[in-house]
């Protein structure tokens, strides 16, 4: 560790000891654009033998327990690296190291687990239908639920788990240890949205780390300093999901994708199957190129919106649509034979009364005006192009003897014509 990183965090920790109680607000908002200042504190809490370890751990827990929101998260960010730490000092047995990191993961625990007043918190998850659109899901893709007695019966209903109340904890142990590290990784996800990047980086790293170390792949990504296995729990692993999940979107796609790719390789392993569920719904879901995010920038994922006005869907099966159907069914046919029989041809239209209105004398005025019909039906086919029988010859000529021989029966014996 340099001198001037020792210098900085020096500073640090006597200008909030001298701090008023007025300026805590201003201070706090200031903290997070201190990039020489975290970048210090993250090299002291990697290394074990530092004189600054103790007392940056007890100014950490000052400030989260100060009640002030901006001096919580700021001590929320370095929690991934404070639970690397502690448990790469539990796997090489050293416990005496790790005494001022175990005792500031404790106290934040055993702050989050009440509420104000001092009573158990206990936590409550609403789990989505899938009936129900979100903006993770469409139930139109999903396809047709069955509308069983059952599932009507279920529709509407949320179903809510609860987490708690959580016991209070003097000391970690190896019965207890992941427990309380799920929880205190469930707070750390909870505030992901305020998280800065070098965080999520951290996140993924020392996910990674926890996975592989002990096993062949920790040969393959190069990792030293830990070369015994680090046991995980299920739960613990979800919650690793949870933030490299969010990391994906936030502009640290390469390392999530080499973390989750080596959460996936753990637990196939350890054969959990939550890890390999959520792991593997992950990877379904990522797009097939990386995502070029802008860290400065708008952050979002894609989602299709549900439209606000009322639909009713094409494909639902209604007396209407059943009673259309049959409709449809019968009238092709004779669609079909007019529209074989015809064409494209224009039917001029026949009148059998004068302009006055007056009938007209049988004869030859009412055959030679039939026949003057018949001509001009014969000009028509000739300048009609059909494109199914544009290159055919023999049907275009059937279809002209069958109108002129359509036309000279709709004469009767009388002169007049009928349809």
């Amino acid at each position: 560790m340099l001198a001037v990183d020792t210098g900085v965090v020096e500073e640090w920790l006597s200008e909030f000891k001298t701090l008023p109680e007025a300026s805590i607000s201003s201070y706090a908002t200031s903290l997070k654009d201190k990039t020489a200042l975290i970048s210090s504190l993250y090299k002291v809490i990697q290394d074990p033998q530092s004189e600054l370890l103790e007392p940056v751990c007890h100014q950490l827990f000052e400030f989260y327990r100060s009640g002030e929101e901006q001096l919580l998260r700021f001590t929320l960010q370095f929690l991934p690296e404070l639970m690397w730490c502690y448990l790469a000092v539990s796997a090489s047995r050293d416990l005496q190291s790790s005494g001022c990191i175990e005792a500031l993961l404790l106290g934040v625990y055993n702050l989050e687990i009440v509420d104000k007043e001092g009573h158990s918190k206990v936590l409550s998850f609403t789990i989505p239908s899938l009936s129900k659109p979100s903006v993770y899901h469409e139930p139109s893709s999903i396809g047709s639920i069955a509308l069983t007695e059952g599932a009507l019966s279920q529709h509407g209903l949320s179903r809510v788990v609860y987490s708690g109340p959580h016991p209070q904890r003097e000391m970690l142990t190896a019965q207890n240890r992941f427990e309380v590290l799920t929880f205190l990784l469930l707070c750390y996800n909870a505030a992901l949205s305020y998280m800065p990047a070098v965080s999520l980086q951290s996140l993924c790293q020392i996910c990674s780390r926890i996975c592989v170390c002990g096993y062949p792949r920790q040969q393959v990504r190069k990792y030293k300093g830990v070369n015994s296995r680090i046991p995980v729990s299920s739960e613990f692993m979800v919650q690793m999901l949870t933030g490299i999940y969010y990391a994906f979107y936030n502009g640290e796609w390469d390392l999530a994708r080499k973390a989750m790719d080596d959460i996936l390789y753990r637990a196939q392993l350890e054969l959990y199957p939550e890890p390999l569920l959520v792991a593997n719904a992950i990877k379904a879901s990522l797009p097939q190129g990386a995502m070029k995010s802008n860290k400065e920038g708008t952050r979002c994922i894609q989602v299709e919106i549900t439209p606000t006005s009322s639909r009713i869907s094409r494909n639902a099966v209604t007396s209407m649509s059943i009673r259309g159907h049959r409709w449809k069914r019968h009238e092709q046919p004779e669609n079909g034979n007019d529209a074989t029989e015809l064409g494209n041809f224009i039917i001029p239209e026949i009148s059998v009364t004068s302009v006055a209105g007056e009938r007209t004398g049988n004869g030859e005025k009412s055959r030679a005006l039939a026949e003057n019909d018949v001509q001009h039906l014969q000009g028509v086919q000739e300048t009609a192009t059909d494109p199914r029988t544009d290159s055919k010859g023999m049907p275009e000529i059937r279809r002209q003897k069958s109108v002129r021989k359509m036309m000279e029966d709709g004469i009767n014996s009388s002169g007049r014509v009928q349809f």
